[in-house]
């Protein structure tokens, strides 16, 4: 269930992403659209952070301009369910340093891992279940293996969520060893709890009227099964796979 938000440290470091000084770093390789690694500080400390800025980002046919509000949409799902599967993300306006977009705290992460990987045994395979489940409602169109990050905690994070919240069905992920299987008990009891209205009302500002009302379908229909979902469109998978 979600955190007391008054004494989170997402809280924290949101604040510090919010109103910290951006200094931009480098870019990120191999990213279809403009991503930046930059360094965020301010009165609480220093961070390092992903910055993806709305001018970066290349036109798309099928989603509209903006993906970085989809972005902040995903940190503020999670949030809202109380899973901590999406690092910290923020919105941040003109004054950044190229413009509006979107910041989400940099996983420090082995790199040489990634969802495929980290199936191979068990020590994750909780967390990469409850991932399966956010991209079910979330509308995932493109969790590639490499969009499973661990850090050096252990915990597993998703990033990458700049294509998700289609009002029509778009999942492509590479997460489809569950399908069929009973959701954990823990995720289905989060799951229903979910107040639609108040999910609405957090996100509001991120995503369109159709967006959110397939979302809240979405999030009603798995709780109500209780079972992941097998492939329903032709091209279930992204591309690449990592």
């Amino acid at each position: 269930m979600p955190a007391d938000e008054r004494s989170s440290p997402g809280v924290e470091v949101a604040t510090l992403l919010s109103t910290g000084t951006i200094e931009v770093e480098g870019r990120m390789p191999w990213s279809s659209n403009g991503t930046f690694l930059v360094t965020v500080s301010g009165a609480s400390g220093e961070v390092a952070a992903i910055y993806k800025p709305a001018r970066a980002e290349r036109p798309l046919w099928d989603f509209p301009g903006g993906l970085y509000r989809r972005e902040v949409a995903a940190y503020e799902l999670a949030a809202a369910i109380g899973w901590e599967l999406v690092p910290v993300t923020v919105e941040v306006d003109e004054t950044a340093p190229f413009g509006s977009g979107s910041l989400q705290l940099f996983v420090d992460a082995d790199f040489e891992q990634h969802y495929f990987t980290l199936l191979e045994g068990d020590d994750h395979r909780r967390s990469l279940r409850r991932m399966a489940a956010f991209d079910v409602i979330a509308n995932n169109a493109d969790r590639k293996s490499g969009h499973c990050l661990v850090d050096r905690a252990g915990h597993v994070w998703g990033i990458d969520h700049g294509l998700c919240f289609h009002a029509d069905t778009k999942l492509r992920t590479v997460i489809w060893d569950f399908a069929g299987e009973k959701l954990d008990d823990e995720d289905l009891e989060d799951l229903r709890a979910v107040d639609p209205e108040a999910l609405d009302r957090r996100l509001a500002r991120l995503l369109r009227p159709g967006e959110r009302a397939a979302l809240r379908l979405r999030v009603a229909d798995l709780a109500s099964r209780g079972r992941f979902p097998y492939p329903t469109t032709s091209h279930p998978y992204p591309w690449p796979l990592v």
